[in-house]
């Protein structure tokens, strides 16, 4: 029904590569580069450009395949309606996490929504802010959860407030640091840090306090969004991580780890669910938000640190 251009176009730019796309797509890699050379020839501008890493929107090129995601999933949902009667949650849910030591915040939010709209079909994956925000942006996710000061910097995405997440500094037990009191900035800063993600709240913060104190924060931090080798680095290394306080009650976390005493100790920090900003909201898409607003007021069980250790 719609120029397959626009299918090919938008399969690129989710996946960052011709080459990917192909294979989405089912077609080969010269066939879509032809087809996009064509689709730009029409247009006179670029959609992408071509670097040694891949296919990387142009300016042009964003405004245009936001606009060709759109015509294809309105396309998509006005076909699926004529099969699917009147169940307006039967469908697929995108959902992009970032950081992705994040996704354990699903684990109650999808119980509820799943329970509610079983015919709901899920697809979640865990990357880096940039990576999810690309996806957001040519439809890759419908919903990206996140920190709210990471989102509310990007104009053409809107944050739903979510609950905040309240965390803390950790070390492993014996730590040199637990000797100091109180512990400091430059207490912090003398030992290597291992951060969830490069980008805002976390990232800006942290290399704050290093370049402070005369440190190159490139040579101290480690940016490490998968929670069980963060744990490993701070339990056989001295780096210093960060942590949810509610894993912090549980025997496991105690065993091996103590909460860093920091007077600049970190603030709540809010959560959001991310989405387009001039887009309509789809019923699966907002029932996922009515359930994180819902669930995450409810205290997490402490034997999720079971689970992520």
């Amino acid at each position: 029904m719609l120029d397959r251009r626009l299918v090919h176009v938008v399969a690129a730019a989710r996946e960052g590569s011709f080459s990917l796309a192909a294979e989405r797509v089912g077609v080969t890699q010269s066939a879509i580069t032809k087809s996009i050379a064509d689709l730009e020839r029409s247009l006179s501008f670029l959609i992408f450009n071509r670097t040694a890493r891949g296919a990387v929107l142009t300016d042009e090129g964003r405004v245009f395949v936001e606009r060709a995601t759109r015509l294809l999933d309105d396309a998509n949902d006005l076909l699926r309606g004529g099969s699917m009667g009147q169940d307006r949650y039967a469908d697929i849910l995108r959902i992009g996490v970032c950081p992705a030591s994040l996704e354990w915040r699903l684990l109650d939010p999808l119980t509820l929504l799943l329970a509610r709209h079983p015919t709901i079909r899920l697809e979640v994956s865990g990357s880096s802010f940039d990576r999810v925000v690309q996806q957001l942006r040519t439809g890759g996710v419908d919903v990206a959860l996140g920190f709210d000061a990471a989102f509310s910097e990007q104009p053409d995405l809107r944050p739903e407030a979510l609950p905040p997440l309240r965390t803390t500094l950790f070390a492993r037990r014996g730590h040199p640091i637990f000797a100091r009191d109180p512990v400091t900035i430059a207490d912090v800063a003398a030992y290597d840090f291992v951060s969830p993600s490069a980008s805002r709240p976390y990232g800006s913060r942290i290399r704050e306090w290093y370049e402070s104190q005369g440190y190159s924060s490139h040579q101290k931090i480690h940016v490490v969004d998968y929670f069980p080798i963060a744990s490993r680095i701070v339990a056989t290394t001295d780096a210093i991580g960060v942590i949810a306080v509610q894993f912090t009650r549980s025997d496991a976390f105690r065993r091996r780890f103590a909460r860093v005493p920091f007077l600049e100790s970190l603030p709540l920090e809010p959560l959001c669910c991310a989405v387009r900003a001039r887009w309509e909201l789809r019923p699966a898409v907002r029932a996922f938000i009515k359930a994180c607003r819902e669930s995450l007021l409810q205290p997490e069980a402490d034997d999720l640190w079971q689970s992520r250790a």
